[in-house]
């Protein structure tokens, strides 16, 4: 194995270094994010319960703006995470942080018609 092969497979990719893909994916992220907190609000309101321990003692000490906290933290530590990974493997991470959301999302309006 020469040295050429091994940096590039493992060159980190820069903070501002996205491709149309990971762009997309981000921006899915986002958007999941958001839903995610707008459905968990609006859930809260009308009687509905937290499933996830940690969000749900979080919400119980500190009230609503925790969950903010919480996924602003998951975001970040995606972020800086996206930097160590392998260039090819880099969407990885908003994938893996999209996935979850938009489920929790789509869990959240699926509870919602039970009302």
């Amino acid at each position: 194995m020469s040295h050429q092969q091994f940096s590039y497979r493992y060159r980190r990719t820069g903070w501002f270094d996205f491709d149309d893909v990971e762009r997309l994916l981000w921006a899915v992220v986002l958007l999941a994010l958001v839903g995610d907190l707008v459905t968990t609000y609006v859930g809260l309101q009308v009687g509905l319960t937290e499933s996830n321990p940690v969000a749900r003692g979080a919400l119980g000490r500190f009230g609503f703006l925790s969950l903010v906290g919480l996924k602003t933290f998951a975001l970040a530590v995606g972020f800086v995470c996206r930097t160590l990974v392998p260039r090819q493997y880099v969407t990885l991470v908003p994938a893996g942080l999209a996935f979850p959301w938009v489920f929790a999302v789509v869990v959240n309006l699926s509870l919602f018609t039970r009302l």
